[in-house]
């Protein structure tokens, strides 16, 4: 089984950043099919564009643009590639930078599918530091990560204990409707909770209010399909659920900071 060092992806790697211990990799998957191998560093995997299948010893994860995993260091896994273009983000984290940082990643051993709107807009931004790279970029890039990192350890550490059933069901919902006119008492219906439980008790196991969430759910989309080039703004605003292309331009400032149309150029480079 093949072990890939830092920096090493099976692909075309389109830009390799070095910062503190820490390697990002912007890298075009080419390869139909990449057999077992695994990596010398734990990493985080962000989808950009396309579609990849990736198995490990207990899962398989179909991914698609948004898509975002966590791999422990030496977590043996192989990749397929439909047909299409396309294109990862991978940050690798330094057992040097680790120790810096005085961080210990026992709890997420493994691989794991990272659900987290609020996780995947930290990457997209981490993303975006890559691209302005300035004279700030490294310290932004440095507190996103260990935010991401942080939020990740937090979800684990929910998930090593037992959840009401409506915190799953809740997660499946939204994702389905987020696009749809939502209202609290439609939801605690579907639940079948009090309306005053979900609304205290949300915050606990998603770290945002409801509505923050529902709007993390819709820019996610939208970063998705900004790399669409023949999708205009309006188009993306009204398939994620906005009212007009204004309310979507507002409340993409307003969480990614920058506007629609720089993150496109950003992304499209």
């Amino acid at each position: 089984m093949n072990l890939l060092h830092t920096g090493q992806f099976y692909g075309q790697t389109n830009n390799t950043m070095l910062l503190n211990g820490l390697t990002l990799t912007d890298t075009e998957y080419t390869q139909d099919k990449v057999d077992w191998h695994y990596h010398e560093n734990a990493y985080f995997t962000f989808i950009l564009q396309g579609n990849v299948i990736e198995g490990n010893k207990k899962e398989v994860y179909n991914c698609s643009a948004g898509d975002l995993l966590f791999h422990y260091w030496q977590e043996p896994h192989y990749n397929i590639k439909p047909k299409g273009f396309t294109r990862g983000f991978h940050i690798e984290l330094g057992k040097r930078w680790l120790h810096h940082v005085n961080l210990h990643l026992e709890h997420l051993a493994g691989s794991t599918n990272i659900r987290n709107p609020g996780s995947k807009l930290l990457l997209y931004n981490i993303f975006k530091e890559t691209k302005i790279n300035d004279e700030t970029s490294a310290l932004s890039i440095e507190n996103l990560l260990l935010q991401l990192l942080e939020q990740t350890m937090q979800d684990t550490h929910v998930s090593l204990y037992k959840k009401p059933v409506w915190v799953t069901r809740i997660r499946e919902v939204l994702n389905d409707t987020f696009c749809e006119k939502l209202t609290l008492t439609g939801l605690s219906d579907i639940l079948e909770i009090h309306p005053t439980h979900l609304s205290r008790d949300f915050p606990k196991y998603f770290h945002c209010t409801l509505g923050n969430y529902i709007r993390k759910l819709k820019i996610q989309k939208s970063l998705v399909l900004l790399p669409v080039k023949n999708k205009s703004l309006a188009a993306i605003a009204f398939e994620c659920g906005f009212a007009d292309q204004s309310h979507f331009i507002r409340c993409f400032k307003n969480i990614v900071g920058v506007t629609p149309f720089t993150y496109r150029s950003l992304i499209l480079g």
